[in-house]
């Protein structure tokens, strides 16, 4: 599998009891198919993987596969402990995902000996493929370039998610370019952070990790399409309609504003997010369901 177009990275709804709602999960999934992503993440930091158990990482990444059909399945696997890594990768891989996901999920500060050494041992025993995770907003580990270079030529490694790219478009391509020519030519270099996604596509970015193509998949399809084709000027123009959802992502954080988007489009059943992450209320609520009313993302 080569990772290229839009990975969409859904939420994980959660019941006011604390449980997965898994009928919900696979509405979410089965919106994304009929809109034609090109690779479903479940299990990502949407996916609020970090707060699942094992069992319940498992059926998700079992419910994901059945509902997506044809539509490759990524699901994270990242934990504190290898052995616990270990044990995610079995049940993904028993589940029949296309590839798993894994950041460097710590809570002692990992040193980039251990983060190469994690990911040595995890792809000995893989049989699909991996995309490494470089999350620093969540995991406080920021890889260098040589740690991506060595990992990535770590057999069964695919694709490097990158958590962004210089605002100036010629320093982004600059960016993109000196990673192409570190890593391995069948490594693709992903970039995430939706606001900036754009920028990342139009430097040479192959794949998009996103947020809220999890949830508005036809928005983020326009954005990812128009980059694809080399219409960079159409693709800077589709990201920019949605300007007003990023600045709300980076006031209040992705997660919790995905949420407030599918919720008020009766997508998931709200309060959704697992506890104790408290969604948004009052004024900061009603600017999300404002904005998305005004970008027509309702209808």
């Amino acid at each position: 599998m080569k990772f290229t177009g839009l990975s969409a990275f859904p939420l994980t709804p959660f019941t006011a009891e604390g449980t997965v709602d898994e009928d919900a999960f696979i509405g979410l999934v089965d919106r994304l198919v009929v809109a034609g992503v090109d690779s479903i993440s479940p299990l990502g930091s949407t996916g609020s993987y970090a707060y699942l158990n094992r069992e319940e990482r498992a059926r998700v990444a079992r419910s994901a596969v059945e509902a997506a059909g044809d539509v490759p399945v990524m699901v994270s696997i990242g934990a504190v402990r290898s052995r616990d890594v270990l044990a995610h990768a079995e049940d993904a891989q028993a589940a029949g995902v296309s590839a798993v996901l894994l950041a460097p999920v710590s809570y002692q500060p990992l040193t980039p000996e251990d983060v190469f050494g994690l990911y040595e041992e995890v792809t000995r025993e893989l049989s699909v493929p991996l995309v490494v995770y470089d999350n620093p907003g969540t995991t406080r580990f920021t890889f260098t370039d040589e740690l991506y270079r060595a990992v990535a030529e770590l057999a069964g490694v695919a694709s490097i998610k990158i958590p962004g790219v210089p605002a100036d478009p010629g320093a982004a391509r600059e960016r993109v370019g000196s990673l192409r020519a570190l890593l391995p030519e069948q490594v693709t270099i992903g970039v995430s952070g939706d606001p900036f996604a754009v920028t990342g596509l139009n430097a040479g970015c192959e794949a998009w990790y996103s947020v809220i193509g999890g949830t508005l998949p036809e928005a983020s399809l326009a954005i990812g399409r128009a980059a694809g084709e080399g219409e960079a000027t159409g693709a800077v123009a589709a990201s920019e309609r949605l300007r007003p959802l990023w600045d709300l992502f980076v006031e209040h954080g992705s997660l919790r504003v995905v949420a407030v988007v599918a919720e008020h489009l009766g997508l998931v059943r709200g309060p959704s997010l697992p506890s104790p992450i408290r969604g948004l209320s009052g004024e900061a609520r009603a600017r999300v369901v404002t904005v998305v009313e005004e970008l027509g993302l309702d209808g």
